[in-house]
């Protein structure tokens, strides 16, 4: 009876401690989700070397949170590459939330939804919407994650760079109005991390299959203007950290200097890493020689700088 009752004490004392260092997972929605409408399409997960989603229904949040008293108050949410046709979720998302909670960082890892017309009225607006309200949700649950609702950031790879910039570039300070309590918070992120991003959709350089996948083959020339984000940059624009290869074939590295040369003109604080080897879509370049692998302790560093 002794042994029972010990070994129920400690199934419990574990099952205590998981729950305590298991990441939090939250709906992006509460109720109906924007955009959407009624189809048979279902998501799909591949795991091989990496682990890909495709076909997000609901958008989700993966909270991974550091140890309370190595806890900055900074969050960032991450937007994981894919040409916006699929998500790379571990390598671009659940390792990045794990690094920066070594640093004492909050790791959010964002599952949004990738452009279909199977199931949704307007494919282009759906993944911005997705960055949108994870930024308000988070913010407004600050307090529950031991966040400064001041030090939230966002952080893409890739095309989710790409997302990244675009809510970089394209937020409001919340609907005061708003019934469901989330929409009256800013979705204007404090800070933005871009890794080998896409920024823009002019046909000269940009990567076309994110393009195609985002707003079309044939777009409307306003949706090319507004998603090519060098252009949208003004004062507002937050602080941002940007790194990229130069010999990325992928995504050209002038999608970085184009925007590092906006936020310059604009006179937003922004910091570049260009390195000369390192292709695209090298993560945290664990496996790979170079210098880009210094990518992480100079992002540390920034991250450390900011006010």
């Amino acid at each position: 009876m002794k042994k029972l009752i010990l070994l129920l004490f400690v199934s419990l004392q574990m099952t205590a401690v998981s729950a305590q260092f298991d990441p939090v997972l939250v709906p992006l929605y509460d109720g109906d989700i924007p955009y959407r409408k009624a189809s048979d399409q279902q998501e799909e997960v591949q795991v091989s070397d990496i682990m890909v989603v495709r076909k997000v229904q609901e958008p989700t949040l993966q909270v991974f949170l550091p140890a309370k008293r190595n806890a900055t108050g900074q969050a960032v949410i991450i937007c994981p590459g894919g040409g916006y046709g699929v998500l790379a979720y571990d390598w671009e998302g659940l390792d990045i939330a794990k690094w920066l909670n070594g640093h004492g960082i909050v790791g959010i890892v964002l599952k949004y939804r990738l452009p279909s017309a199977e199931n949704q009225t307007e494919p282009h607006l759906v993944p911005l919407s997705d960055a949108q309200r994870a930024m308000r949700l988070v913010r407004s649950r600050a307090a529950e994650w031991h966040i400064d609702p001041g030090k939230i950031g966002i952080m893409g790879f890739s095309a989710g760079g790409h997302l990244a910039s675009s809510l970089a570039t394209h937020f409001d300070g919340g609907d005061p109005s708003a019934s469901d309590v989330v929409e009256k918070f800013s979705c204007r992120p404090d800070f933005a991390i871009l890794a080998y991003p896409v920024i823009s959709f002019d046909p000269a350089y940009t990567h076309i299959g994110s393009r195609n996948n985002l707003i079309g083959q044939q777009p409307d020339s306003k949706w090319v203007e507004y998603f090519s984000n060098e252009k949208q940059v003004t004062s507002e624009t937050p602080p941002s950290f940007l790194f990229h290869s130069q010999d990325d074939t992928v995504v050209p590295i002038s999608h970085s200097i184009r925007f590092y040369e906006a936020l310059t003109l604009h006179q937003v604080p922004a910091e570049m890493h260009l390195y000369p080897t390192g292709g695209h879509g090298f993560s945290l370049s664990v496996t790979k020689e170079g210098t880009q692998k210094g990518w992480m302790e100079s992002c540390v560093q920034w991250l450390g700088a900011l006010p």
